[in-house]
C-alpha cells in the first residue's frame, strides 16, 4: 500500500532530528573535553608554581649559615658591604598614619604593625667578644642579639634572709641544681635542658623555704629570676600532694600586674610544666573571654591572672579558686600602684585559709608592707641586695646625654645606626620608652619613614596588636619596639643590647625598671636617656641610680641637676604620692 506524503514528511522530520541530537551530542563530548584539558592545564600550572615555592625555601634554608662567616663589628656599618648587597625592596610603603592628623580621615590613627625594611636578613658571623677592654655599644647590642651570655645574672654582695620574728639567720640555700632533690625529676632535667648554670641568689634562697611549706616575701631586682623562684616550688608541691585540677580545681593561683607579664609568666609555667603533664591558663582583659574558659575547663594546674580579669570570672561564678595550694602575687608593687589592691582583696576572700603565699616584689614602701603583713602568716624575708634605695644592674652601661627637644629625633637616628640597628646584617634589638601614646606613635612613624623595622605598644593597643608587636621583636622581624612604661615591668626579651629613655621616666624607680630590660641573664646591655632643660628635676634621682654602680657622669648631667628646684625627681610617683587607677590593666 502506497505511503502518502504526509507519513514520508513525518519520517524525514524524524530523521533530522535525530541527526540534530547526534551533532549536539558530539558538541556537547568536544565541549567537555576542553573544560577537561583546561582543568589539567589549571593543575599543571598550580603545581609548577608550588614546585618553584618550594625550590625557593630550599635554597633560603640550605643557604649559608651564619656561623660560616667572620665577623667584624665594622661589616655591618660598611657602605661597601651594602652597596655590593644592594637594596632590598620594602613592599609596604611609609604610612603617615601618626599624630598631628596624617591618618585616613584626619587627627591621630591607630597604628598597624611595620613590615621591615628588609624581609630575608643576609648571613651573619658569630660574635668575637674583644678581650681587657669593654664592649660599644655596637658589640653589646650584636652579642646581646645572638644570645652571648654567661646565663648568670648580676650577683650581689649584700642578701639578707630575715625568719618571720625580722631576724636574720643562716638560711639553707641551694647552690646547684643537684642540692633540689626535692623537686620532681623531670624539672630537674628541664633545669639542666635550659642550660642555666646555676640557680639564681633569689631562687638559692627561696627554694628550701618554699619546698617547707613557708609563706615567702622575695624582694629582689628585675631579671634576677623570680619567675622559676615560684613556679617550681608550687610544681612540687602539686606533684607531692597528687593534686588534680578536674576534682579541686587549680593548685597555683598566680596574680600580675600586666597582661604582658602574665603571658610570659604562662609560657614560663608550660615550658617547665609539660614534663609533668600540667597545664597552664592565663586570665587578662583584652582577649575573648570564651577562649580563656575553655582552656580553663579542660583542666589546668596553674592560672596567671591580672586581678580585674579573674575577678570578672569570680562574680559570675565561672572559676573556682578553694582549692588553691600556693598563692603567688609578682611584682606587688606595681599592682598596688596600679590600684589593683580592691580588686586582690576579694580574691583573697574566695581562696582557701590554708594556703602558701609567695609575694614577690622589685621595692618595698610602706604600701607593699602593709599588704605583705595582711595576708602572710608568719612569713621569711628574703631581700637580695638592699632594696631600701634604687640600684640598676651592674651588667648595664647607663649613659646621659642632655641636649634641645628639637634634637632628640636626629640623636635616636643617631645613637641606633651607632648601634648598628639600622643594618640589615644586625642581630641586636632596642627598646625605646617614650612617656605618652601621642609620642610613641609619633616617633614609631618617623623612624618608620627613616626605613628602619620598628613597631609600638601602649594602652590604647588591642591584644592582637600588643602580641604582634612583642613577637615580632622576640623574632628578630623588627629591631626596635617603642613603647611607654606598659613594657617597662617584668619583660624578659632575649636579645635586647640597647634600651633608649627618649623621655626620661617620671621617677627613678620606673627608671630602674625600664632600663632592666637589658642585660638580663649576664648578657651586656646599654641605657641611654635623652635629657632637656625641662628635665631637671628628674636629674638627680638618676645620678644617684648610676652613682650605686659607678657609672661616669657627665658634666652637663651633673649641671642640669644642679639648676633643678630642690626636692625634685627622687620619688616612685608623681607629686610623692602614690599612683591610683580603676584596677584594670594599664594603659599608660
Amino acid at each position: 500500500m502506497a505511503k502518502s506524503d504526509s507519513e514520508y514528511s513525518d519520517e524525514e522530520s524524524e530523521e533530522s532530528s535525530e541527526s540534530e541530537k547526534l551533532k549536539k551530542k558530539k558538541k556537547d563530548k568536544k565541549k567537555v573535553k576542553k573544560l577537561k584539558k583546561d582543568k589539567k592545564a589549571k593543575k599543571e600550572k598550580k603545581k609548577k608554581k608550588k614546585k618553584e615555592k618550594k625550590k625557593k625555601k630550599e635554597k633560603r634554608r640550605k643557604s649559608p649559615s651564619y656561623s660560616d662567616y667572620s665577623y667584624d663589628s665594622r661589616d655591618s656599618l660598611s657602605p661597601s658591604r651594602s652597596r655590593s648587597r644592594g637594596r632590598a625592596k620594602n613592599r609596604s610603603p611609609p604610612r603617615n598614619n601618626g599624630a598631628g592628623g596624617g591618618g585616613r580621615y584626619g587627627g591621630c590613627a591607630r597604628s598597624r604593625s611595620r613590615s621591615p625594611a628588609w624581609a630575608v636578613q643576609a648571613p651573619r658571623s658569630p660574635v668575637q667578644l674583644p678581650e681587657g677592654r669593654a664592649l660599644t655599644l655596637a658589640e653589646a647590642c650584636e652579642a646581646a642579639g645572638r644570645g652571648f651570655t654567661t646565663g648568670k645574672t648580676a650577683q650581689d654582695d649584700e642578701v639578707q634572709v630575715l625568719n618571720p620574728d625580722e631576724e636574720p639567720i643562716q638560711a639553707d640555700r641551694f647552690a646547684s641544681f643537684e642540692d633540689a632533690r626535692d623537686f620532681p625529676r623531670e624539672i630537674r632535667e628541664e633545669l639542666k635542658k635550659a642550660g642555666f648554670p646555676s640557680p639564681s641568689q633569689i631562687q638559692a634562697y627561696t627554694w628550701p623555704l618554699g619546698l617547707r611549706g613557708k609563706d615567702i616575701i622575695g624582694i629582689a631586682a628585675t631579671g634576677s629570676g623570680k619567675t622559676l623562684a615560684f613556679l617550681l616550688p608550687a610544681f612540687a608541691q602539686m606533684v607531692e600532694e597528687n593534686h588534680r585540677p578536674e576534682r579541686d580545681g587549680p593548685g597555683a593561683l598566680v596574680m600580675s600586674p600586666t597582661r604582658e607579664l602574665a603571658q610570659q609568666t604562662e609560657a614560663e609555667a608550660q615550658r617547665f610544666g609539660k614534663c609533668l603533664g600540667f597545664r597552664c591558663v592565663a586570665m587578662y582583659g583584652g582577649a575573648p573571654k570564651g577562649d580563656q574558659m575553655a582552656r580553663y575547663r579542660q583542666g589546668c594546674h596553674t592560672v596567671v591572672a591580672c586581678p580585674g580579669r579573674l575577678n570578672d570570672f569570680l562574680e559570675n561564678g565561672q572559676v573556682r579558686l578553694d582549692g588553691v595550694l600556693k598563692l603567688v602575687l609578682d611584682e606587688a608593687d606595681r599592682m598596688l600602684d596600679m590600684g589593683f589592691e580592691p580588686q586582690i582583696r576579694k580574691i583573697l576572700a574566695k581562696l582557701p585559709r590554708k594556703r602558701h603565699t609567695l609575694f614577690f616584689t622589685a621595692t618595698w614602701p610602706k604600701e607593699v608592707r602593709k599588704l605583705a603583713n595582711e595576708i602572710l602568716n608568719r612569713p621569711y624575708k628574703v631581700m637580695i641586695g638592699n632594696r631600701e634605695v634604687l640600684k640598676g644592674n651592674q651588667d648595664i652601661t647607663q649613659i646621659v646625654k642632655v641636649m634641645d627637644a628639637f634634637n632628640k629625633n636626629r640623636e635616636i637616628v643617631s645613637t641606633l645606626r651607632e648601634a648598628g640597628l639600622t643594618s640589615q646584617t644586625a642581630s641586636g634589638k632596642a627598646l625605646v620608652f617614650c612617656n605618652t601614646k601621642r609620642m610613641c606613635e609619633s616617633l614609631s612613624n618617623e623612624l618608620y619613614r627613616q626605613g628602619l623595622p620598628c613597631t609600638s605598644i601602649h594602652g590604647d593597643k588591642d591584644q592582637r596588636q600588643r602580641e604582634e608587636a612583642l613577637n615580632g621583636l622576640k623574632s628578630g622581624r623588627f629591631k626596635v619596639l617603642i613603647a611607654t612604661d606598659v613594657a617597662a615591668r617584668g619583660l624578659d626579651i632575649k636579645g635586647v643590647g640597647l634600651v633608649i629613655n627618649f623621655d626620661p621616666a617620671n621617677n627613678t624607680e620606673d627608671y630602674v625598671h625600664r632600663i632592666g630590660r637589658t642585660g638580663r641573664a649576664g648578657a651586656k646591655g646599654f641605657a641611654i636617656t635623652f635629657m632637656t632643660g625641662q628635665d631637671a628635676a628628674k636629674a638627680r634621682g638618676i645620678i644617684e641610680v648610676m652613682e650605686r654602680t659607678n657609672q661616669e657622669i657627665s658634666g652637663d648631667l651633673l649641671r642640669l641637676a644642679g639648676a633643678a628646684p630642690p626636692g625634685g625627681g627622687k620619688g616612685r610617683t608623681r607629686g610623692g604620692a602614690p599612683r591610683r587607677g580603676k584596677g584594670r590593666s594599664p594603659s599608660p
